[in-house]
């Protein structure tokens, strides 16, 4: 039913900044930049395994409001997962006999001012209620489905993995394992970080779902997207390339997985906690 992850949202205050914020810490230019009629402009960065989507307001139409709304209700961030389904009609049946109480399947598309061209897809928003707030979208591409581009060795190549933050991990468990259908791969506790971790696999990415223990939050509060972490074959190089940018980032150390190193960036993200990975192939 779900293939992988399609995309990432990521709402900003205006799109030309943004897009230069993230060209510049991705290491790779935007594949599709556009605006649509009712005043979204978007610009999506596609590496190998998913994509990231900037959206932004412009003009006056009523998804320029909307998303004025979410900037001055939230700040910038991470907004919404959306999926990818080889079968549209399926994924709803699914899901709707699966309680997630899907919308009506919507058309889309878009024109880049890139190259002129057009994507087409199929997409349907499953009830917030039930994805514990977390914005998210099945998709299913009908013409002009990207590629990624080949990038160097010092820019991002892929999506490691996406975290979760969640209060309630039983529930978010059933939600993206049960009713979603990802991968459980790992469901490990670690008490020196004080922190349950569940590790889900689709389309060669990592959904890491947190659970910070010793706190005493409301298991019925919201999920959030946390952060991001960015694959690279060489972690120097991208190192070198990011403070030459003018990021804030840490040094170069030994990642939790072994054979994996990593560095951080301390800010300049739109508030996405961000990570860099490389691992040792051997």
């Amino acid at each position: 039913m779900i293939t992988g992850l399609d995309h990432i949202v990521l709402v900003c205050p205006e799109i030309a900044s943004g897009t230069a914020v993230y060209a510049a810490l991705l290491g790779r230019a935007p594949d599709w930049e556009a605006v649509s009629a009712d005043g979204a402009a978007t610009a999506i960065f596609r590496v190998n395994n998913t994509a990231l989507e900037l959206m932004a307001p412009d003009g006056d139409g009523p998804m320029a409001q909307r998303l004025g709304e979410v900037i001055a209700e939230d700040g910038p961030g991470l907004k919404s997962l959306a999926f990818r389904t080889g079968d549209i009609e399926h994924a709803h049946h699914r899901l709707t006999r699966r309680g997630l109480k899907p919308h009506e399947i919507m058309p889309g598309d878009s024109t880049s001012e890139i190259a002129g061209k057009t994507r087409n897809w199929r997409r349907f928003r499953c009830s917030d209620d039930e994805t514990a707030g977390v914005r998210t979208f099945l998709i299913e591409h009908q013409t002009g489905e990207l590629e990624a581009a080949d990038a160097p060795d010092d820019a991002v190549s892929g999506l490691d993995h996406i975290v979760i933050n969640t209060p309630n991990p039983d529930r978010a468990a059933a939600l993206y394992g049960a009713r979603l259908g990802l991968d459980l791969a790992l469901d490990r506790t670690a008490p020196e970080w004080k922190t349950r971790f569940l590790f889900f696999r689709t389309g060669g990415l990592t959904f890491e779902v947190i659970n910070r223990l010793g706190e005493t939050p409301d298991i019925s509060g919201a999920d959030s997207i946390w952060g991001l972490t960015w694959e690279v074959a060489d972690l120097a190089a991208a190192h070198e390339r990011l403070l030459d940018a003018g990021f804030d980032v840490s040094g170069q150390r030994k990642g939790r997985k072994p054979g994996s190193n990593v560095f951080t960036i301390r800010n300049g993200t739109l508030n996405v906690p961000t990570l860099f990975i490389s691992h040792d192939p051997h």
